[in-house]
């Protein structure tokens, strides 16, 4: 798959399919950081250190093939425009510190379920993402995609700490899992605001649905481990797990509730949504996100018919800055984007019907 690919589908493959509680858990995530035995870490590293690790990559593992994920093909950041590395972070295949980093590359999967980040923080961050609740599958592929690198890579690994990373955060498992998850419900009750303080007791952090720093936009979160030391990799997905297991439990609890004491008025909400996604002429960013988070719970309690399943996640890339961008093939201002916005989703709603 070429990098024009990549760029021109909002919705990567693997989200078209289905997964275990998908009406709420959207995907699941496992990040593994690791780093060369024998190179200075990126933080640090001078450029050609960097470029030799890069070279590594691009000499070993550009067009292989890992299992099922179809051949890798290795992007050169350096090689983007800033509205390229704007798409790319805005469908997760790198993060915003990629973007700005020297000497990076990506190896991408051609059905972008697998993505390696090439001298972010550290020298490898590999990412496998699976539709819905898939965490103990999650985590079987990567640590195989991670024994299939550790055979031409020297791991910096300690006997006692475990993998060595430059944030001390991540250091031990070097494992970061994460599930991102639609709770309207409990966003409508207030509930989220006394769940929130919990999951960060139990060693977990609840963030927006682009991570450390983002907005939780369209009532979407991202729950992920903060702990990578002390604990297995199996006891932080188990751990993971059980919360997930609790907070869908709670969103369905939620949505009954709001059904059974106010259901016209959800109803209305949800209707209003739709209309104005189906009319406007115009509209911003965050209004879309949350007129979107509506429409998606409809659809999850049988309330819209005939509307696919898959919106929420393909407008909610489609509808993002960069992507519009890429749309139009050219820079546009606030404004036009706006407009862009409610055209790119009248267009898309009226392919439902």
């Amino acid at each position: 798959m070429s990098l024009e690919q990549f760029m021109n589908e909002a919705i990567s493959p693997w989200m078209r399919e289905g997964g275990p509680e998908n009406e709420i858990v959207l995907s699941t995530r496992i990040r593994l950081a690791r780093n060369f035995q024998d190179e200075v870490f990126p933080i640090i590293a001078d450029e050609k250190d960097l470029i030799r690790v890069n070279n590594f990559f691009k000499e070993n593992y550009h067009q292989t093939s890992f299992r099922n994920y179809g051949n890798f093909e290795l992007i050169e950041i350096s090689d983007l425009s800033n509205l390229e590395k704007r798409v790319l972070v805005e469908k997760h295949l790198i993060s915003p510190y990629l973007a700005k980093a020297r000497a990076a590359a990506a190896l991408v999967s051609e059905n972008e379920q697998v993505s390696v980040m090439i001298n972010e923080e550290d020298h490898i961050r590999m990412q496998l993402y699976f539709p819905g609740f898939q965490l103990a599958t999650a985590l079987e592929e990567a640590l195989l995609l991670d024994d299939w690198f550790e055979e031409q890579v020297d791991y910096a690994y300690d006997e006692e700490k475990g993998y060595l990373t430059t944030c001390p955060t991540n250091v031990g498992t070097g494992i970061r899992a994460s599930v991102m998850i639609h709770l309207p419900a409990l966003v409508i009750t207030k509930k989220i605001n006394q769940m929130i303080p919990a999951i960060n007791q139990f060693g977990f952090v609840v963030r927006g649905i682009y991570g450390e720093g983002s907005e939780a936009i369209g009532n979407i979160f991202q729950i992920s481990n903060q702990i990578t030391l002390g604990k297995s990799e199996k006891d932080i997905v188990a751990d993971l797990q059980s919360i997930i297991i609790k907070l869908v439990e709670q969103e369905r609890e939620a949505r009954l509730q709001l059904l059974q004491k106010s259901q016209t008025r959800m109803e209305d909400q949800i209707f209003r949504s739709y209309g104005i996604l189906r009319h406007s002429r115009i509209i911003e960013s965050k209004e879309a996100s949350s007129r979107l988070s509506n429409v998606r719970l409809g659809i999850d309690l049988g309330i819209i018919k005939n509307v696919s399943h898959n919106i929420l996640n393909e407008l909610m890339v489609l509808t993002q800055p960069g992507f519009l961008q890429h749309y139009a093939s050219k820079i546009l201002t606030s404004n036009e984007r706006d407009v862009l916005r409610a055209t790119l989703i009248r267009e898309r709603l009226m392919l439902e019907q």
